[in-house]
């Protein structure tokens, strides 16, 4: 299994061989790729999360941002339902970040 640890250094190598000149083509077109594949799945991962977000909010027409916003503020409460609804659009905003951030440097 890989640590967090073990990837932060192998990009610290690839920043050192980035920063000397000392790449290929291979290393450029590899690099894309990965930017593209972890862009697929996040993308994946938005499209399962709005289906539960469309869910809720089709029980409570309400849209995920102006219940967030009400639930954060307490006017909603802690039911379950508004618990698990506000854990997906918590996901669901940060992978739209994460995706945001690698689009912008492709």
């Amino acid at each position: 299994m890989i640590t967090q640890e073990k990837i932060i250094n192998q990009l610290q190598v690839l920043e050192t061989i980035s920063k000397q000149g000392a790449y290929s083509d291979i290393f450029a077109i590899s690099l894309r790729n990965v930017f593209l594949e972890e862009i697929k799945s996040i993308e994946q991962e938005i499209q399962e999360i709005e289906i539960d977000l469309r869910t809720f909010e089709q029980q409570y027409k309400l849209s995920s941002e102006q219940f967030y916003q009400q639930f954060k503020k307490g006017k909603l409460g802690d039911e379950i339902d508004f618990v698990e609804w506000s854990a997906f659009y918590q996901m669901w905003h940060s992978l739209q970040e994460r995706l945001n951030l690698l689009k912008s440097q492709l």
